[in-house]
């Protein structure tokens, strides 16, 4: 791929980071084929903050209340929460999260981002996971960060069926079919 003009790089750029905010200026320089520095001056022209602060102004101004958990107890950061429809957190694989010897993270943490933000996406105060149908798609290492994307498909007086997709970049690496059980009165 040739490199493109920097007008045309600079509204790739910005599209790019319109369609993922969550992307990194790693990926960004992959797929436009340039430096990383290129890519922190173009930022820097557009006025696109980094990573690290677009995410602070998403969880700022982007979502509801969670009611069936204490934000201490959701695995991940919520950036974007729709109760009873959508909700997005983010959470990075440390250390703690890793078997030691291969650094791959432990699937129970993966799992449990997915639950909780399956949960908390319930408008109800009583929200506690039925059953779920996980599948890993492929391992998750250390530094990695885990987008994961909640969507309420159904919801009776008891019963929610929440989807759960979580990326590492562009890649799904986990998908879970969640059913929560929520209190009968709505």
């Amino acid at each position: 791929m040739e490199r493109l003009p920097k007008k045309e790089r600079h509204q790739s750029l910005m599209r790019m980071i319109e369609e993922n905010p969550f992307v990194t200026d790693r990926e960004l320089t992959r797929q436009l084929k340039v430096s990383i520095q290129t890519i922190r001056l173009d930022r820097m022209e557009l006025g696109i903050p980094e990573l690290r602060e677009r995410m602070k102004q998403m969880a700022e101004h982007s979502y509801d209340q969670v009611k069936s958990l204490s934000l201490e107890e959701v695995i991940g950061d919520i950036v974007d929460l729709q109760l009873d429809k959508s909700g997005i957190s983010i959470f990075e694989i440390r250390e703690e999260h890793v078997f030691s010897r291969t650094k791959i993270a432990r699937g129970h943490n993966v799992f449990a981002q997915a639950n909780s933000l399956a949960v908390a996406v319930i408008n109800d105060e009583i929200a506690l996971t039925s059953s779920a149908d996980i599948r890993f798609l492929r391992q998750v290492r250390l530094g990695e960060k885990c987008i994961a994307k909640a969507y309420v498909r159904t919801h009776a007086a008891q019963k929610a069926k929440v989807e759960v997709f979580t990326y590492v970049g562009d890649e799904m690496v986990f998908q879970g079919n969640f059913v929560v059980y929520r209190s009968a009165a709505e």
